[in-house]
C-alpha cells in the first residue's frame, strides 16, 4: 500500500488529525488497514459515498515493520525505517513484538524485523512469544510473505545475533521469501543499519509498484510531521547538554569498590521519563588513554582528520568521536588487514580464541602485540564511532523532578600489569565534579516496568549497582501510594562499606513502603552468601507471592549472578510447586510472556 504526501492544504491532514489517525492505525493488523484504506477511499469519491470493501475483496500490499528490543536500539532503528518508509510514500505500520498478536503473521504480505539478542543466545522479553510461534507446530505456511531481518547484536558474545538469525530460519522453513539477506550488526550498527533499511524500502516499493492494481492512494502531511510522533525533542542523534549537580561516593573508604551516586540537572529540557528506563550518556575517553595510543601508534595529536566532513585534531577525534577502549571483531579484522599478521590472522580465524582477546584486551594492546604502521586518518577510519552507554535510572521523576539520578560503579581491570578502567565509567567518575556539562538523552525501556496496577506485589533483585532501578521503583511506588508489596533483595560484598542507599531502605521498612528487606553480604562470613542464596532460604515465601501474582525483576550482572539466580528460581518453583525441572522453565517463561518476569541485565 502507498501514501503519497499531500501538498494541499486543504487537503492535507492537521498535524493533530495525523497523529490522531497514526494512534488508530498503530493497533490495526495489516487486514484491518487493508479494510480500513478501502473504506476511506470509497469516503473520498465523493460526497456522501459510503461503501464499503466487499467482505472478501482482495487486500492490497501493505509492509509492517516489527521489532524486538531489550535495551531500546532496535527500536530506534525500526522507528528510523518507519519514517524513511513515510519518506517514500510508504504506507507501514511499527509494532513492538510483545502487542504484535503472533497469529496475524499468516495476514502479512511484506514483512521487516529488527532484533536485538538477549543474554545467551535468548530472544528479548518482547520478542519471546513471536519467537516461539514461530519454532512451534502451531506457525502456518507463509508462502505469500516477502521479508529481511536486522539483526543487532555483539561480536564479543559467543551467541552474536543468535535471534536475528532464529527469525531468518524460522521465516525461511515456513516458506517465506526474503527481500534481501539478512544483515548481522555489531555494536557500531548504525551504518549497516541504514544500508539495510535503503536496500529492503527499495525493494518494497519496487514489488509495491509492481502491483498497482492493489495500491490504495491516502493523502497525509509531511514526512516532519509525521516523523515527530515517533521521536522526542532530545534523542542519540540530539542530546541533551545537562548539568552534574552531584557526583559523590556511596562506597566506604575501605571498599574494595567506587560507587557514586550522581544527580543531573534536565531542567528546562522538558525530558519525561519513567521508572525502568535507561540514561544515554555520550562519554568521552580519557586524556590519557588518548596520548598513550597516539603514542603507541608515532602519530601527533595535532594532526587534522575527517570525521562525516568535518575537520578536527587527531587528539579531539580520539577523545569524542572513537571507540579505542573496547574491541570490536570488525576492527581486529581490520587492522590484521593493515599490519598483515598471519598470527593474528590464525587467531581470527578461531572463534573462541577471538572472544578471548576481545574480552580481555584493548585496542592499544592489539597494536602493541601486533604492531603496524597508520596514518592518523586511516586510524580513524579503522576505529569504530564511539557509543553512547546506557545506565539504569536510581531516580522517579515523581520524587526528583527535572532531575535524573544515576548509581554508577568503576569499572576497573588488570591487563599485563596495567590497571585500566571503563570508558563510560571512568568519564562519569574519574573526568566529571560537579557543575561539569555531560549529554545525555533517555532510552525508553517499556520490557522494565512497574506493574500498572498499584495493588500488584513486586519481588526486586538488585545486588551492587543493580539496586539502581529498584530505587526508582520504591521511589515511584510511595509517590503513587501504591499498597502492593514490596521485597528487595540486595547483595554485595560488605555490610559496612558497600551497603547502597542503606538509610533510604531502612526509611522504607520503617514507613512500610518497603514492605521486606534480605540481604546478602558476601565477604562478612567465612561462607559466601549470595542474593540467591537469600532466595533458597525464603523459597516458600517467594513461590506464594508468585503464586498470588508477583511480579519479579532481575538487575545486574547477566554472566554470573543472573544466571544463578534464575537457576534458583527454577529450583524454588520445581521444589514448592511440586514440578520437574521443564515445568519450572515453563513457568518462568511464562511469566516473561506476560511480563510478569523482566530483566534489566548487562
Amino acid at each position: 500500500m502507498l501514501v503519497k504526501a499531500n501538498n494541499d492544504n486543504a487537503a492535507s491532514l492537521s498535524a493533530d488529525q495525523l497523529k490522531q489517525l497514526q494512534q488508530v492505525i498503530h493497533q490495526y493488523s495489516p487486514l484491518q488497514l487493508a479494510w480500513a484504506s478501502g473504506y476511506l477511499a470509497a469516503k473520498s469519491e465523493g460526497a456522501g459515498a459510503t461503501a464499503l470493501p466487499a467482505a472478501g475483496a482482495e487486500t492490497q500490499s501493505s509492509l509492517t515493520i516489527l521489532y524486538g528490543s531489550q535495551t531500546g536500539n532496535a527500536k530506534g532503528v525500526a522507528e528510523k525505517v518507519l519514517q524513511s518508509a513515510q519518506s517514500m510514500g510508504i504506507a507501514a505500520t511499527l509494532a513492538n513484538m510483545g502487542d504484535y498478536k503472533p497469529k496475524n503473521i499468516k495476514n502479512e504480505t511484506h514483512l521487516l524485523i529488527v532484533t536485538s539478542t538477549n543474554g545467551e543466545g535468548e530472544p528479548p522479553d518482547d520478542a519471546m512469544a513471536l519467537h516461539e510461534f514461530l519454532s512451534s507446530k502451531r506457525a502456518p505456511q507463509l508462502e505469500n510473505l516477502h521479508y529481511s531481518v536486522l539483526a543487532l547484536g555483539d561480536s564479543s558474545y559467543e551467541f552474536y545475533c543468535q535471534t536475528g538469525k532464529d527469525f531468518d530460519q524460522y521465516l525461511q522453513k515456513l516458506g517465506a521469501k526474503r527481500l534481501g539477506e539478512r544483515v548481522d550488526c555489531d555494536v557500531d550498527y548504525q551504518s549497516d543499519a541504514d544500508a539495510w533499511q535503503n536496500a529492503q524500502l527499495e525493494k518494497v516499493k519496487e514489488l509495491f509498484a509492481a502491483n498497482t492494481a492493489q495500491v490504495v492512494q491516502l493523502p497525509v502531511a509531511g514526512n516532519e510531521v509525521a516523523s515527530s510522533v515517533y521521536t522526542s525533542s532530545y534523542s542519540k542523534e540530539n542530546p541533551f547538554t545537562a548539568v552534574i549537580l552531584e557526583n559523590q561516593k556511596i562506597t566506604g573508604r575501605d571498599s574494595n569498590k567506587v560507587v557514586q551516586h550522581l544527580e543531573i540537572d534536565l531542567a528546562e529540557s522538558g525530558i519525561q521519563y519513567q521508572p525502568g528506563d535507561a540514561l544515554g550518556i555520550w562519554p568521552k575517553n580519557s586524556p590519557s588513554s588518548v596520548a598513550a595510543l597516539i603514542e603507541a601508534l608515532s602519530l601527533s595529536a595535532e594532526e587534522t582528520v575527517s570525521i562525516d566532513g568535518a575537520e578536527l585534531s587527531l587528539a579531539e577525534a580520539l577523545t569524542a568521536k572513537r571507540e579505542i577502549g573496547p574491541l570490536a571483531k570488525a576492527t581486529l579484522i581490520r587492522w590484521q588487514q593493515l599490519c598483515d599478521s598471519d598470527e593474528l590472522a590464525q587467531l581470527l580465524a578461531d572463534g573462541e580464541q577471538t572472544r578471548a582477546l576481545i574480552n580481555q584486551k584493548q585496542f592499544i594492546d592489539v597494536v602493541k602485540l601486533y604492531p603496524g604502521t597508520v596514518s592518523a586518518q586511516a586510524l580513524v577510519e579503522l576505529l569504530p564511532a564511539l557509543t553512547p552507554r546506557l545506565y539504569s535510572i536510581a531516580s522517579s521523576q515523581q520524587e526528583v523532578d527535572e532531575e535524573v539520578h544515576l548509581t554508577v560503579g568503576l569499572m576497573q581491570f588488570e591487563i599485563d600489569g596495567e590497571l585500566r578502567s571503563g570508558t563510560a565509567s571512568s568519564y562519569l567518575i574519574e573526568q566529571l565534579e560537579a557543575d561539569a556539562e555531560i549529554d545525555v538523552f533517555i532510552e525508553h525501556n517499556n520490557n522494565f516496568r512497574l506493574p500498572e496496577n498499584d495493588s500488584t506485589d513486586v519481588i526486586m533483585i538488585g545486588p551492587g549497582t543493580g539496586v539502581a532501578p529498584f530505587r526508582a521503583f520504591v521511589q515511584e511506588r510511595s509517590a503513587r501510594d501504591a499498597d502492593g508489596k514490596s521485597w528487595l533483595f540486595f547483595g554485595d560484598q560488605t555490610f559496612t562499606q558497600d551497603f547502597l542507599y542503606q538509610t533510604e531502605w531502612q526509611a522504607y521498612l520503617k514507613s512500610g513502603e518497603l514492605t521486606r528487606l534480605d540481604v546478602a553480604f558476601s565477604r562478612d562470613q567465612e561462607q559466601k552468601v549470595y542474593v540467591q542464596h537469600k532466595l533458597k532460604q525464603n523459597a516458600e515465601q517467594v513461590y506464594q507471592w508468585l503464586e498470588q501474582g508477583a511480579h519479579l525483576y532481575i538487575c545486574g550482572d547477566m554472566s554470573r549472578m543472573a544466571k544463578d539466580v534464575h537457576q534458583a528460581l527454577v529450583e524454588i518453583i520445581a521444589e514448592q510447586g511440586g514440578k520437574n525441572q521443564e515445568q519450572a522453565e515453563e513457568y518462568l517463561k511464562q511469566m516473561r510472556i506476560e511480563k510478569r518476569y523482566q530483566k534489566d541485565v548487562y
